[in-house]
């Protein structure tokens, strides 16, 4: 898959395509990475992409103009359309079922707006997804980018470690959309505190079992949303609904 990203601050993806276990995803090809500054395709001698809003008021805008000439020059290298992302406020939060639908598809043109954000003329004529990481604003939609990025990355085979590592991630189809259970390593004993008697039984019935309830009440006392998702969709089992009533 291949994703071009229109960005001022090419230089902030460096560490993201050559650093840790998602590099691997990078390295390969399995994810095709382009950077294209709008400054490029800006006139003048300042290659000026913003400009003061029209009615006034504090801030920049950038403009459409090398916004769109930068995405034709996009489209007309790539073989077929691809879905145009601009991280904003107004979009959709980003979540790991949206996270798992761009990981199998071919790619996305990624948008990282700055200042106040893009003339809405662009937006409207170009723009085919709004994604939002939460509810705060950042300087620019560079971070978000890296965050869909990092996130699809680890969802390719062979990038992690071990293939089942990301189904055991909080919110994975494989735990039913939970949060993850704690997890301990040595020493057994520190600050005071031991390792679960049962993580040490090696008895993996047990284990699994214990895993599950801690799923289900750490995703209840911090995430009750995500239960009453999970029973709507009917993926809780009896002995979850009989766990979770016994817990209180």
């Amino acid at each position: 898959m291949r994703f071009d990203l229109i960005t001022l601050f090419p230089e902030l993806f460096a560490p993201l395509l050559s650093s840790g276990v998602t590099r691997r995803a990078f390295e390969t090809g399995q994810i095709d990475v382009r950077l294209n500054n709008p400054r490029d395709f800006s006139e003048g001698n300042y290659k000026r992409v913003d400009d003061r809003p029209y009615g006034g008021g504090p801030g920049m805008v950038m403009m459409a103009e090398p916004l769109a000439r930068c995405i034709e020059s996009i489209c007309h290298q790539r073989p077929a359309p691809v879905p145009v992302v601009h991280f904003s406020p107004l979009g959709r939060l980003l979540d790991q079922t949206t996270v798992a639908s761009w990981a199998s598809s071919e790619g996305a043109v990624l948008i990282c707006g700055r200042y106040e954000g893009l003339d809405q003329r662009f937006i409207d004529q170009h723009v085919t997804h709004q994604i939002s990481l939460g509810d705060f604003v950042m300087s620019g939609g560079e971070i978000a980018a890296m965050a869909l990025l990092d996130a699809v990355a680890r969802l390719q085979p062979g990038v992690l470690n071990t293939a089942a590592s990301h189904q055991q991630d909080s919110f994975s189809p494989e735990l039913d959309g939970l949060l993850d259970c704690p997890h301990y390593t040595r020493p057994q004993r520190w600050a005071g505190q031991s390792v679960p008697a049962v993580l040490m039984s090696g008895n993996h019935l047990d284990i699994e079992q214990w895993r599950r309830q801690q799923r289900l009440t750490t995703t209840l006392r911090l995430r009750p949303d995500l239960i009453a998702h999970a029973r709507r969709g009917g993926r809780l089992s009896s002995e979850d609904e009989a766990f979770l009533l016994a817990s209180g």
